[in-house]
């Protein structure tokens, strides 16, 4: 197989710029350094088509390995022959290989293994060829053996039948053929059973749905009851039609052999091969399920990394909770901490006034501008609470819930403890709930990714493949944005393209001794920060106020000559950067001609355009341009809600079915994939992300079960109806 002709044919990649990819990243260059810095190479294609293209790349190369080593096997075996090459050179998926490996496999010790042993294979030629003109019985009788436990002819038939029931399981085309018809006509069939928490499972009491058409969260749904003991789950599929096929190929009109071949086919498949092919089909369902599931935390995590930060604002994180307090941390604009507390407003103690006193102190002392409340355990009465706090203040605060999934996880771990070796677990959660809302991508990489709380069954995934994929959203989330160099902590630095958590220690060490970097160039006197680790990183690092402006951009070091003279050719200089009036610096390319100044100063015009743009807006930041948290002043309650009401809430969560909204209740609403839009939608990520705000009718409140159903659709009308 040529790899990067395969690579270039199913992503429609020209041929060289495949040739390119392959050899960037076999040069140890990352997908997001690729992205950004090499678009002439790929044609500006975008990190997420950069990561598919790294991954097929690593299958295909692994295919070729696995085909190798099938290669070698068989041919020490000495049963290597021109057939096998072709078939092996042809096969296209691991499991063809692993088809065509399996006759010639090392086996554990089976029935047609202790025949074979026993010197029944030339008998069981004879029954497969059913060629034979007399009684199978008659031609066993030659094959007893004593010395070898082959006492009756009986015995010495059943042998050969053991054999060539093994051979039609191990048959590779039989396999895939049939494996194709599970695929596409066999039924995955549920019973409930006895069993602790069997009630979560009450729908699959008695449940057939098509495989082909089973989604991946009803795969996955019943694959965890299936492991909690509360599901007996099972393909079904009418045996007639598969054993039809396997006669089509295997039986002959032979009257001394007929019935005992149909018997062997029968055996044959309700032995080994239906049981093999259940467990291949069943592998395969939860496959394509564990990654359309690691598809939707990957769709769901970027947004969320990339919500708007509330910049320049002090922040009050409240951490709810009951008998322990609420937690409390006042961080200022830095994100430092100014002020903590524990406060007991809510049950058991519910001192009510005494909270509002001290927290009003805090408040006016600090001058906060916007509460964070934690949206765990007792955030409905904290919520309460802290709408009347706001009434006692004597200027304008206002309040966001924050996803908390993860929070404890952080306070608990050695690098929260890290941070804040003074203060207790509980505190640093309340510092954490504060910071997610004033920079969400600089708090939220500091925890485990498959802890924040999006998408569905992360516990159930293969973990490391579900780690490389959301790794991956967190690689790309930090270096789109950039990474202030002289401010950024370890965990940050470490997602830095080029780096890792020893180098990103190492720049911090450094920095704590030169007090301040203000030069890219300086990260090469870094320990273990060589120029390759230069190259891949230097880009994405920011020095907000160094001695060159150019370092305050995504331009990377190795264009800075060719910045220059774009400046120089403009008749620009650095200072106009500084003092932001290069404003119509695109515009002056476009008039002049992109291919023209590109051309003239040395790099592609993609890279032109970056650079056009990075030098319009210095130190921008994309997540700007994000909508921004909402901010509340009043409360509703889960019993204030009426159908009809109209909302305004924030997706927290996209599932193949839906979404999950927060309209500010404690309890998020559901908007089932058929309220999303008035068009067909195949999956709700057509149309929402994470931290979209959303415009939302109540269509349904079920108040005993906590349940909200919300809608996206005919929102203005009622609006109109609702104004009159």
């Amino acid at each position: 197989m040529k790899i990067d002709e395969t690579l270039s044919s199913e992503f429609g990649i020209r041929l060289d710029r495949v040739q390119n990819i392959i050899s960037l990243i076999d040069e140890g260059c990352t997908i997001p350094f690729i992205a950004r810095y090499r678009k002439e190479m790929t044609g500006s294609l975008d990190d997420q088509v950069l990561r598919e293209v790294f991954d097929r790349l690593t299958y295909l190369r692994n295919l070729e390995k696995r085909k190798e080593e099938v290669e070698n096997s068989i041919k020490e075996q000495e049963k290597w022959t021109d057939e096998l090459a072709e078939k092996l050179s042809n096969a296209k998926t691991l499991t063809e290989v692993e088809d065509i490996y399996r006759p010639y496999k090392p086996k554990r010790k089976t029935r047609a293994s202790i025949a074979i042993a026993k010197g029944l294979e030339p008998l069981a030629d004879i029954l497969q060829a059913q060629e034979i003109r007399q009684d199978m019985l008659e031609v066993a009788k030659d094959y007893i053996n004593e010395e070898k436990e082959v006492n009756t002819a009986e015995e010495a038939l059943a042998g050969a039948k053991d054999i060539v029931a093994e051979r039609i399981s191990d048959d590779s085309e039989l396999r895939k053929m049939l494996r194709e018809m599970l695929l596409e006509k066999a039924d995955i069939k549920t019973e409930l059973l006895d069993h602790e928490g069997k009630e979560t499972y009450e729908m699959y009491a008695d449940y057939t749905e098509p495989a082909c058409k089973m989604p991946s969260h009803r795969i996955l749904a019943i694959n965890r009851g299936e492991n909690e003991e509360c599901l007996k789950v099972s393909v079904v599929i009418d045996p007639k039609i598969t054993i039809a096929q396997i006669e089509a190929l295997y039986l002959k009109e032979n009257k001394f052999t007929y019935d005992i071949m149909k018997e062997v086919i029968e055996d044959s498949y309700d032995r080994l091969l239906f049981p093999s092919l259940e467990r291949e089909l069943r592998t395969t369902l939860t496959d394509k399920a564990n990654e359309q599931a690691i598809k939707m935390f990957e769709v769901n995590l970027k947004p969320l990394l990339l919500q708007a930060p509330l910049k320049n604002n002090v922040i009050m994180g409240f951490d709810p909770g009951y008998r322990m307090g609420c937690k409390i941390a006042v961080i200022d604009k830095k994100g430092d901490v100014l002020d903590t507390s524990v406060v007991y407003p809510t049950p058991p103690k519910s001192l009510t006034e005494e909270s509002i006193e001290i927290l009003k102190k805090m408040i006016e002392k600090n001058h906060v501008d916007i509460i964070a409340i934690g949206n765990g355990t007792a955030s409905k009465e904290s919520e309460i609470f802290v709408c009347e706090l706001i009434k006692h203040i004597s200027f304008p605060v206002s309040y966001a819930m924050v996803n908390e999934a993860g929070a404890s996880v952080y306070s608990a771990s050695k690098l929260g403890a890290q941070e804040f070796p003074d203060y207790d677990v509980n505190l640093r959660s309340a510092v954490s709930i504060a910071r997610r809302l004033q920079d969400p991508l600089a708090e939220l990489i500091k925890i485990d990714v498959k802890s924040i709380g999006v998408g569905q069954y992360q516990h159930d995934m293969p973990q490391n493949r579900l780690t490389e994929v959301l790794t991956g959203v967190v690689e790309d989330c930090v270096n789109s944005v950039g990474v202030d160099l002289n401010t950024a902590s370890p965990s940050l630095l470490s997602y830095v393209s080029g780096m890792n958590s020893s180098i990103a220690k190492n720049v911090v060490a450094y920095r704590s001794k030169i007090k301040h970097f203000n030069d890219r160039q300086e990260l090469l006197s870094v320990p273990k920060l060589g120029p390759k680790a230069f190259e891949q990183c230097a880009g994405f690092l920011r020095i907000t106020d160094g001695d060159n402006v150019f370092d305050n951009t995504a331009v990377h070091p190795e264009s800075y000559e060719s910045a220059q003279k774009l400046l120089d050719y403009f008749k620009l200089n650095k200072e106009d950067i500084k003092e932001g009036k290069l404003a119509n610096l695109s515009l002056l390319v476009k008039n002049e001609g992109e291919e023209k100044v590109a051309k003239k100063i040395g790099v592609g015009v993609p890279t032109l355009l970056d650079m056009v743009a990075e030098l319009t807006k210095p130190g921008r930041d994309i997540r700007d341009t994000m909508p921004k948290p909402v901010l509340r002043a009043e409360l509703l309650s889960l019993e204030d809600l009426k159908e009809g009401m109209i909302l305004t809430g924030t997706v927290r969560n996209v599932i193949d079915f839906g979404a999950f909204v927060d309209i500010g209740v404690h309890q998020d609403g559901l908007v089932h994939i058929s309220q999303i839009c008035d068009r067909y939608i195949k999956h709700p990520s057509e149309v929402l992300k994470v931290g979209d705000i959303v415009t939302v009718k109540v269509i349904g409140v079920d108040v005993a079960k906590k349940r909200i159903s919300l809608s996206m659709r005919d929102i203005e009308e009622k609006k109109e109806v609702k104004n009159q």
